[in-house]
């Protein structure tokens, strides 16, 4: 039944065969996968959103301008029809700063061609975690275009992520992830590896706390919102909780941490009450730290699927993270959030843009 789907859907496998998928090539890469996978692949086959078509620029346009038209280059409301291009797609002209564009302009989907219906597959993918192979066979796309895709929604994400304010009981408290300099490539002209190569099994040189780990700040409250960014290496300062945390938390909260005296001195210079417990005590009264422990073992969970991820990349992957495993809306939420906030956020990736990405994007 999924293979008979996979080939009614259309859908040009092109890792895996030149012409249209026949059921024996659909079946042979549903065997590769998990019960539970073929399982999700199958139920997002299935569902109405899946084989409905939309057109994307109904759908972006709606977005974008539903509260009027505005110009996504200068955010200006002065904005008129244009005509249309050789494509029929409808361009629009802006008397403010008098250039021209279309409604995918400034948007990650500026320069696809994809159906927003192959976007929604998309979506789906990754609502179930699915990797960049797995992700590109069932949309019917290369997988670079999978991955590329992957980091532009992810980018957009950030968006929305450095807008989240936290209130109310906080918990924080920092994990650790080794330095990956995976996907920067050795010959590259800007790049120059900083040490040897790790060997399989190894995954750093030092054991602790390090230079070759970066430091990873969280912070959740009881209502599903999180934040999470690389800061620093090493072990965390006062500064660098205040390059994360400062405008972000409310002063009439409370922040429950273990006793590194940073926080003391954080929350003294943002007015924040400010409750420690101590080492191997994760309760005090109403207050524990049960809450960002259990977020901390969730992302390690999270993060392993994907065997490994480079540095340049983990910020992403914590929005990721964020959205679909933390906070507590329903998966169509989550899904809408990423259809209706993602397609038409103003942000702009270019390939060139995540390969030119500092290695280590620590917050200085």
């Amino acid at each position: 039944e999924i293979a008979q789907c996979l080939v009614g859907s259309e859908m040009c496998i092109r890792d895996r065969c030149d012409d249209m998928p026949t059921i024996k090539d659909a079946l042979d890469i549903i065997n590769k996968l998990t019960a539970a996978e073929q399982e999700s692949l199958k139920t997002m086959l299935l569902s109405p959103a899946f084989v409905k078509t939309l057109d994307i620029e109904e759908f972006v346009t709606k977005e974008r301008f539903s509260n009027g038209r505005v110009c996504p280059l200068c955010g200006c409301i002065h904005v008129v029809r244009n005509g249309h291009r050789k494509d029929g797609t409808q361009r629009y002209i802006c008397n403010d700063c008098g250039k021209s564009f279309v409604i995918a302009t400034n948007s990650i989907i500026s320069g696809t061609r994809k159906d927003l219906a192959v976007w929604e597959k998309y979506i789906d993918c990754m609502m179930n975690g699915l990797s960049i192979r797995k992700t590109a066979a069932a949309c019917g796309i290369h997988r670079n275009t999978a991955f590329i895709w992957r980091h532009k929604i992810l980018d957009a994400l950030q968006n929305m992520a450095d807008e989240v304010k936290l209130d109310g009981i906080i918990e924080a408290d920092e994990t650790f992830f080794a330095i990956s300099y995976k996907g920067n490539h050795s010959k590259s002209k800007s790049f120059t590896m900083p040490r040897k190569a790790h060997k399989r099994g190894h995954s750093t040189h030092i054991r602790g706390l390090s230079k070759e780990k970066v430091c990873v700040p969280c912070a959740v409250n009881r209502n599903g919102l999180s934040i999470s960014k690389i800061t620093n290496t090493g072990r965390v300062s006062t500064k660098d909780l205040h390059h994360i945390y400062d405008g972000r938390i409310e002063t009439d909260s409370t922040l429950v941490t273990d006793k590194m005296n940073s926080y003391v001195r954080f929350t003294n210079a943002n007015g924040i009450e400010l409750v420690q417990l101590k080492t191997g005590k994760a309760k005090k009264s109403i207050y524990n730290i049960q809450h960002i422990n259990s977020y901390h073992s969730q992302l390690k969970r999270f993060m392993r699927g994907f065997n490994g991820v480079s540095t340049k990349y983990l910020n992403n992957y914590l929005v990721w993270n964020n959205l679909v495993n933390y906070a507590k809306e329903s998966d169509t939420e989550k899904r809408n959030i990423f259809l209706t906030f993602v397609m038409a956020t103003l942000k702009s990736v270019k390939c060139r843009d995540l390969t030119n990405r500092p290695a280590v994007p620590l917050l200085i």
